[in-house]
């Protein structure tokens, strides 16, 4: 166990029992929302090529900034 952890084991005990119960309660909480995180699938490499199209004229320079332009 590294310094943190014998800190944190010896502040719980000085609590009064109910609230060392909240605390238990808490970290199950937390355990559980952590084992509820979906699963991220790996990303794979070209797998949204298609879903959209550049214009041929992507790099032009808009109307809006033509007086920026000049």
């Amino acid at each position: 166990m590294n310094m943190n952890t014998h800190s944190l084991i010896s502040k719980i005990e000085s609590l009064p029992l109910h609230l060392q119960d909240e605390v238990l309660d808490f970290v199950n909480f937390l355990h559980t929302k952590e084992n509820q995180k979906p699963k991220r699938k790996k990303r794979q490499f070209g797998s949204g090529k298609g879903t959209f199209v550049m214009a041929d004229d992507f790099d032009a320079p808009l109307d809006d900034f033509k007086e920026y332009m000049q």
